[in-house]
């Protein structure tokens, strides 16, 4: 049996499997957040939260709001598509619930 991997999955698990990424998800599906609220939440780096957030905005899973204030306020909310993301994530947490160890 010849079976080719869709092109689109490949895609999404290109996308969910970079580093932190799928984490930093999971932390949004509580809601809009600053960046030090993830960033603390997760234990990431400031450098590679950036990146992650940037690449996210870009596959439109989240969404940047900058409030013009003093200091600057930027908030970070998960999209539609990032939403959607909730079924599979809450999956695989049950997952981990019956079949990981934790460390």
């Amino acid at each position: 049996m010849d079976q080719t991997i869709c092109p689109k999955f490949e895609k999404a698990l290109s996308i969910m499997n970079k580093r932190w990424t799928s984490l930093i998800v999971f932390q949004l599906l509580e809601g809009p957040q600053r960046f030090c609220e993830i960033e603390s939440a997760i234990g990431v780096s400031g450098r590679v939260l950036s990146e992650r957030l940037k690449d996210l905005e870009k596959e439109d899973i989240v969404t940047r709001t900058v409030y013009d204030e003093t200091p600057v306020r930027i908030v970070y909310t998960l999209t539609d598509k990032g939403q959607s993301l909730k079924p599979a994530l809450n999956q695989i947490q049950a997952w981990a619930d019956e079949w990981v160890e934790a460390d």
